[in-house]
């Protein structure tokens, strides 16, 4: 019998598919042919039917899911620091808004994402779900760097550094689902800012064009008391509430933070099939508050992770995310029981695919998905020993340990080496765009007034 050929073959390590069986193999193998998953299982087995074009060792780690980062704004990554220690309104309204009026732009977020791929990639990351301004700059910037992106222009009522008009920013997006259609590192939703930022007529008109293309609908929702309160006041429901009543709720529908929600909520969202973006660590940084993700998942609301931005993160590590969820909802909640090892990695991988509208595609390591995955080592003092491979995920694992991406079936990053981005022209044209920002700001100390003038 003929050995079949596969583009990679990966071979040695403890494979964590994360199925619905959690099955786990001991010194296994995989194949990938056509950037999809052909093989799986033991490695004598699989190297028995695969000859691989090119061969990865895994040996001495862990082979799993990449991880999913089902919320984030990522050019941010060049306002990092900007503006800390203060409530959500103050920075976003005194010193993050008129930031971006003044220095977002395509060259910004170009090499703003680029930078945030490389975070991300080299934690782990194979796809992440964005929220900003010149989305297919992103998408382009994403796309070179060989880490899959759901695209979502940011749509406010106001001007945006991209569109002036909530029309101009829907015939954008509109455009975007043309251009990036059948790309398999692009995929297009609608993101919406806010029940604040939106009139009730965008929030809609969003959602229809969301039906129209069969599109993730995510949206900022119950971040904070202050949010709940102020849209009560203006339309006599809550957020959640509100996009109820609009007849937005349904399964594609995706609520970044969801902190400040009721129990008759939790419900809802449930009977509705939407999912919840959890931002743990962005929450805690600005004071938000704590999001009820032990009712959520009681309740069977699916609940992926998310870091938000860098300008209110400061990172953007999953892993750091994972072990503040597992423990922040242990002492809020007095039960050390909840948000298991186990239920964290799955919010991370499946979780996140579910939300973003990829479970077919990626969250689990099956043959027929796409071969996104990566190699965590475990020869390292504080992964030694191993006896649970989730508790060491959650509660051990760092960034550092992560040894191989693989996205799409192609190797992204190996060893500390990134295979489709040059660091140093991105580290370069970064500073060079701190550098304006600064220089601006050093020119004019009333810049936030001058905003819009």
């Amino acid at each position: 019998m003929h050995a079949l050929q596969a583009d990679l073959l990966v071979v040695g390590g403890k494979i964590l598919t994360l199925d619905d069986r959690w099955t786990e193999i001991e010194d296994g193998a995989l194949a990938v042919a056509d950037g999809a998953i052909v093989a799986l299982g033991p490695r004598e087995e699989v190297q028995g039917r695969f000859l691989g074009r090119e061969v990865l060792d895994a040996s001495g780690c862990l082979v799993m899911p990449g991880l999913i980062n089902a919320h984030t704004h990522a050019p941010m990554t060049v306002f990092r620091g900007l503006a800390d220690d203060l409530p959500l309104d103050t920075w976003l309204k005194e010193y993050i808004w008129p930031a971006e009026a003044q220095h977002v732009n395509p060259d910004m977020v170009y090499w703003g994402t680029q930078l945030a791929a490389a975070e991300m990639v080299q934690s782990g990351i194979v796809a992440f779900a964005d929220m900003y301004f010149y989305e297919d700059d992103i998408g382009r910037a994403a796309r070179d760097a060989g880490i899959r992106v759901v695209l979502g222009e940011a749509l406010v009522d106001f001007p945006s550094p991209n569109t002036k008009t909530p029309e101009e920013g829907l015939a954008y997006v509109r455009e975007s689902f043309a251009r990036w259609a059948g790309d398999p590192w692009v995929t297009v939703g609608l993101q919406p800012h806010s029940t604040y930022a939106c009139s009730p007529d965008l929030l809609v008109r969003a959602k229809e064009l969301a039906d129209e293309f069969g599109a993730i609908y995510l949206i900022h929702a119950a971040e904070t008391a202050q949010e709940v309160e102020d849209v009560r006041r203006r339309y006599g429901r809550s957020p959640v509430g509100h996009l109820e009543a609009l007849g937005i709720l349904d399964a594609r529908v995706v609520l970044a933070h969801g902190v400040h929600l009721t129990e008759d909520e939790i419900a809802l969202l449930a009977e509705r099939g939407a999912s919840v973006a959890h931002c743990p660590e962005s929450n805690m940084k600005l004071a938000s508050g704590v999001a009820p993700v032990p009712a959520l998942r009681r309740a069977g609301v699916n609940v992926a992770l998310g870091t938000d931005g860098a300008a209110s993160n400061n990172d953007l590590n999953l892993w750091g995310e994972m072990a503040t969820a597992a423990k922040l909802h242990k002492v809020w909640s007095g039960d050390p029981t909840v948000a298991s090892a186990r239920e964290v990695v799955w919010m991370a991988t499946r979780g996140g695919a579910r939300a973003l509208g990829l479970e077919s595609r990626l969250g689990s390591l099956e043959v027929g998905k796409r071969a996104d995955f990566l190699c965590l080592n475990l020869d390292a003092p504080h992964m030694v020993p191993l006896y649970d491979a989730y508790s060491h995920l959650v509660y051990a694992a760092r960034p550092s340990d992560v040894r191989t991406v693989v996205i799409e079936g192609r190797v992204v990053y190996d060893h500390g080496e990134w295979k489709t981005i040059d660091l140093a022209r991105v580290y370069a044209h970064v500073r060079a765009l701190a550098g304006q920002l600064v220089g601006r700001w050093a020119r004019d100390p009333n810049w936030r007034s001058t905003v819009g003038q």
